[in-house]
């Protein structure tokens, strides 16, 4: 387009955060974007040395400028592996290599280590979209010539810009993840009233049983968090991914936890689990979630104690206690877990987007993505029917409708 100049950076350090910022919320529609995909949090991934080279990820943000005005831009990831993307591709990667592919490095685009849904092109609203979107997939088609790339991912993406990448020839792939959502819940007792008889018991056995072990659950929020909390809170996390060993995706270093207590404190929210005798301020457990808006979302948790549903109190149920006061209208507790549907959290559909060089490995799975997607949204009807809610309530966001067919 006359007058446009597209610029492949660096990283974050690069690119305004003025700008970059508000053309996040201006795409979003909200003066409250979700905060994974603000500058200081894809920044502080970068500067606190999470997301670098020498773990697998160099950062190349692509930006669309006319002059020195950022018009459009995609966080974008050089990936040397699969780990921290929560979309499992290895099946892919593996028939590359049948074919005799090279399938890493591979480019990806979401926020880093986080399976957060809102994926996109950040483009500013007085710009034609679906053309920008077509010029910018045009751009990563040839970043990928020139550097042998063989595949492009777009994780977790926005519905409502899926189908703006799926018209440019984009893939699309359905995942599953749970969500709580709020209704309007007066309570955490209107919560309850919200499960069939057996399983309002089972959540309140729950819940005694960590009263009874003599602790209690203390929510802190913003400017009211201790920033040596937060560095407790980087303990608690280190420990629990040392427990899974190789397997543990401990992804975050200490200076992250640091940059947060620093600079993205007002989106944090702790819940410290402590004697009763005590206050928060030297925990026995904490999980830590993620505010923005009227959503949260649940990122990291860990124990010095083991304690049966120790678990379940500080990463599920103090949570939703404390968003049904906020106001908060959904929240993400994560990937996996097939626990949560106890719980309230409602299967719902992801998007991911993908596109190959390869002529031959796009036609394999072109054939094959309509009858995995199919099969997917299935598995999510027939999980959401099984929930243990009471016959008369009728959960929000169940719907597993996507918003376009598949290519």
């Amino acid at each position: 387009m006359a007058g446009l100049e597209a610029r492949w950076h660096r990283g974050m350090a690069e690119l305004p955060e003025r700008q970059w910022d508000q053309l996040v919320a201006a795409a979003s529609g909200t003066a409250e974007p979700s905060p994974f995909f603000c500058w200081r949090w894809l920044h502080q991934l970068e500067a606190s040395g999470s997301i670098v080279p020498a773990q697998g990820w160099q950062s190349c943000p692509l930006a669309l400028w006319r002059g020195e005005q950022l018009l459009a831009v995609a966080p974008l990831y050089l990936k040397g592996h699969s780990y921290g993307e929560f979309v499992f591709d290895q099946s892919f990667a593996e028939l590359a290599g049948r074919l005799g592919q090279r399938y890493y490095p591979k480019l990806v685009g979401m926020s880093p280590v986080s399976p957060v849904a809102g994926y996109r092109f950040w483009i500013d609203p007085a710009a034609d979209a679906a053309q920008l979107t077509a010029v910018m997939l045009e751009l990563i088609d040839g970043f990928c010539r020139e550097h042998g790339i063989f595949s492009v991912n777009f994780l977790y993406v926005d519905p409502a810009w899926a189908p703006l990448a799926e018209a440019a020839g984009c893939s699309r792939w359905l995942n599953q993840q749970s969500t709580w959502s709020n209704p309007g819940f007066a309570g955490f007792d209107d919560y309850l009233a919200s499960f069939n008889a057996n399983q309002r018991r089972n959540i309140k056995r729950e819940r005694k049983a960590v009263a009874a072990a003599g602790l209690s659950v203390t929510p802190l929020a913003g400017e009211a968090i201790p920033p040596a909390l937060v560095d407790r809170m980087h303990e608690f996390y280190a420990m629990h991914c040392a427990r899974w060993g190789a397997w543990g995706s401990k992804y975050l270093t200490e200076s992250f936890f640091e940059a947060a207590a620093r600079e993205l404190r007002e989106h944090l929210v702790l819940f410290a689990a402590h004697p009763q005798d005590c206050g928060p301020e030297d925990p026995l457990a904490m999980s830590l979630c993620v505010r923005g808006g009227d959503q949260l979302w649940g990122r990291y948790w860990g124990s010095a104690v083991e304690l049966e549903n120790l678990h379940f109190e500080v990463c599920y149920y103090a949570p939703i206690a404390w968003a049904i006061e906020q106001g908060i209208r959904r929240f993400d507790p994560g990937a996996g877990g097939s626990h949560k549907r106890r719980r309230g959290f409602v299967a719902e559909p992801r998007i991911s987007l993908h596109r190959w060089s390869d002529h031959h490995f796009a036609q394999i799975l072109s054939q094959w993505l309509p009858g995995a997607n199919a099969q997917m949204q299935a598995q999510i009807e027939a999980i959401n029917a099984e929930l243990p809610f009471t016959a008369t309530y009728d959960p929000p966001h169940v719907s597993t409708q996507t918003s376009a067919p598949e290519p």
